[in-house]
């Protein structure tokens, strides 16, 4: 077993929504980012992800809505969803996905 330290972990990657793989959990990742204030562009997969705001708030457009996610709250993506990020995004974002 390892401890993870998410905060000083994300502070230190060096850059914005390039996402860092911190654990597997049988095949499904456990992977950070830091957001910035610009956005992600458009995605879609064929498995759900969820998207869990450790810290800051996250602008999410998904299915003609946009919402607002913050610390402490996830958002589960469910397969073959777009998704994308908005400006404004800041702070650290852990995602679940396999």
């Amino acid at each position: 077993m390892s401890l993870i330290r998410l905060a000083e972990s994300a502070c230190q990657l060096p850059n914005a929504w390039s996402s860092k793989l911190v654990a597997r959990f049988g095949s499904g990742n456990l992977k950070l980012v830091r957001m910035d204030a610009g956005a992600y562009p458009e995605e879609c997969h064929d498995y759900a992800e969820g998207l869990l705001v450790l810290d800051g708030e996250m602008v999410l457009h998904v299915a003609g809505q946009v919402l607002r996610v913050n610390a402490g709250e996830i958002y589960v993506v469910p397969p073959g969803v777009a998704h994308s990020v908005g400006e404004g995004s800041y702070g650290s974002l852990l995602i679940l996905d396999s």
